[in-house]
């Protein structure tokens, strides 16, 4: 049983968005029901990971749910750290399915006029340090918005930008732990890469990258647990 001592003890937070990647955090760490505890956003539950207190929790997707949730925990524990781990999807073809990234930037790329303004300005551009850590790992720019990489187009447009992959929270979440003065750790691992859906219909190509993208979560969400999250704790 945890001492006193040790629940007043500062928390490292896992912020986790989709309903399919806390699925795969409960069953890696062999999370029973009664350990779950609800609150407005999802549900949490604490382990003790190389001799820390970790809090995992889930979001729900999308910028606001992310930046809200995350918000919510800081006020309500003593966070010291915010690792985002979960799913991504692939921009840069020099990376393959499966393949991790530790973004060392986070950008918001839905911010702008982007017919007269740069796609992504620089006050939605997180800097992040991962120097300390081991640097055997690839790392990148995590470009966020909330309309997910799906249609082409959108590939391609981030492609030119230099993104190396997107997702729908994490550039958002990253914006407020700068704010907060809260360290942020983004770990991405990719499930799928868009798909030219020309002479294709666009709702059977999308229902195909989903289902790619469900059979691939648990992978990619075993992978960060398994061999990246503890040097980051």
């Amino acid at each position: 049983m945890e001492s006193e001592a040790f629940k007043k003890a500062p928390v490292i937070g896992v912020s986790i968005a989709t309903s399919w990647e806390f699925e795969a955090t409960l069953a890696y760490y062999d999370v029973d029901e009664s350990e779950c505890i609800s609150y407005p956003y999802g549900e949490y539950f604490f382990r003790t990971i190389a001799g820390k207190r970790v809090l995992f929790y889930s979001t729900g997707v999308r910028k606001v749910n992310g930046v809200g949730a995350n918000q919510y925990m800081m006020a309500r524990f003593p966070l010291t750290k915010i690792i985002v781990a979960g799913t991504c999807a692939g921009i840069d073809e020099s990376f393959a399915v499966l393949d991790i990234i530790v973004a060392n930037r986070a950008v918001q790329y839905d911010c702008t006029v982007k017919e007269v303004e740069p796609l992504i300005k620089p006050s939605f551009i997180v800097e992040l340090d991962v120097a300390a850590y081991q640097t055997d790992f690839h790392t990148g720019t995590i470009g966020t918005a909330d309309r997910a990489v799906v249609m082409w187009r959108d590939y391609l447009e981030l492609k030119d930008n230099a993104i190396t992959v997107a997702d729908t929270e994490a550039g958002a979440i990253a914006y407020i732990c700068q704010k907060n003065g809260i360290e942020c750790i983004i770990i991405k691992g990719i499930s799928d890469f868009p798909t030219d859906e020309t002479g294709i219909d666009p709702v059977q190509s999308n229902e195909e990258q989903i289902n790619v993208y469900i059979a691939n979560t648990p992978k990619v969400m075993y992978k960060i647990f398994n061999d990246y999250l503890t040097r980051f704790v």
